[in-house]
């Protein structure tokens, strides 16, 4: 189990020195025998904040919010370049956006995405309506969802009139938030090269978010383990010892991308993460096609 902390508020003037004193707080977190128990990263949007954290605990890695709505690939290199191993993208990018990000930005550099929770009708975290009308402010994560209730639309010199909304295929783009469940698109989440599946849990009691982790989790090791037996019943027996060397170091911490590279066939050498000599070996200097693969997404389920 890994430990992010949120510090991902758009802070002020005042907010500063305290942000200075948290992360310092943060840095030299023990357990009760005295073990230092540091965070295993920050999850930031505040350039401001970024700065602070970066001085006052290098050691941490650092991740970049939603909240920064990072929506093109040049964004995440000026992340890149300031020292962050992962951006958690805009939740308005498509998959073939993502895709792009990925093919521009560095192989060692993380892309992490929401597959499920709640959307919402503005930028991450830039509506005001939560604290318009109840004081608590959705970039402080206190947002009531105001986009939820149920509205009429009016016209002034009409009283009483209430106007009917029409949609098109895109939706209404007026109060049209709805939940993100992404669970029948694990392969094209895979084929995109993102490395990270984020779920959205804030404000949701502890049994939905252990509920929709778990189900992610085994719909993403059955996808795993589909690719992997497909791969093997198409490939030569050589082929195979690679294959399967990886296999058993997913379970040991071989992150998404990786698994990705090796089922699309592309330049496996781009990947840094072999977790032992023999593997790199046989992948490194034998690199292998796998043509066929490209196959392998077009069903509509991880189940199919």
């Amino acid at each position: 189990v890994k430990v992010y902390v949120t510090a991902n508020i758009l802070a002020h003037n005042g907010d500063l020195e305290a942000a200075s004193d948290y992360f310092m707080e943060l840095k030299h977190l023990k357990t009760k025998d005295g073990r230092p128990v540091p965070p295993d990263a920050l999850i930031i949007s505040d350039p401001g904040l970024f700065m602070i954290a970066k001085r006052v605990c290098p050691e941490i890695e650092l991740h970049i919010s939603t909240q920064a709505n990072s929506t093109n690939y040049e964004t995440w290199l000026f992340w890149w370049n300031l020292g962050a191993k992962r951006v958690v993208s805009a939740r308005e990018l498509s998959l073939a956006e993502l895709k792009k990000i990925r093919s521009h930005i560095p192989s060692d550099m993380e892309i992490e995405s929401f597959v499920h929770g709640a959307m919402c009708i503005s930028y991450s975290g830039r509506c005001l309506l939560s604290n318009y009308f109840t004081g608590r402010d959705a970039n402080r994560g206190a947002c009531t969802h105001p986009c939820r209730w149920k509205y009429a639309v009016m016209e002034e010199s009409r009283p009483g009139e209430y106007l009917p909304v029409y949609e098109n295929e895109r939706g209404t783009f007026i109060f049209n938030s709805k939940d993100l469940c992404m669970i029948e698109h694990i392969p094209e989440l895979l084929d995109a090269g993102i490395d990270s599946f984020k779920i959205e849990g804030r404000m949701k009691t502890a049994l939905y978010v252990a509920a929709v982790a778990r189900t992610y989790r085994k719909a993403i090791d059955d996808c795993l383990e589909q690719i992997f037996v497909r791969i093997i019943l198409h490939t030569s027996q050589h082929d195979r010892g690679a294959i399967l060397a990886y296999k058993v170091d997913k379970d040991a911490g071989i992150v998404f991308r990786t698994i990705a590279l090796i089922v699309l066939g592309i330049d496996l050498k781009l990947s840094k993460r072999s977790l032992n000599d023999e593997a790199s070996c046989l992948i490194h200097d034998q690199p292998t096609p796998f043509s066929f693969a490209c196959l392998l997404y077009t069903s509509p389920s991880p189940r199919d």
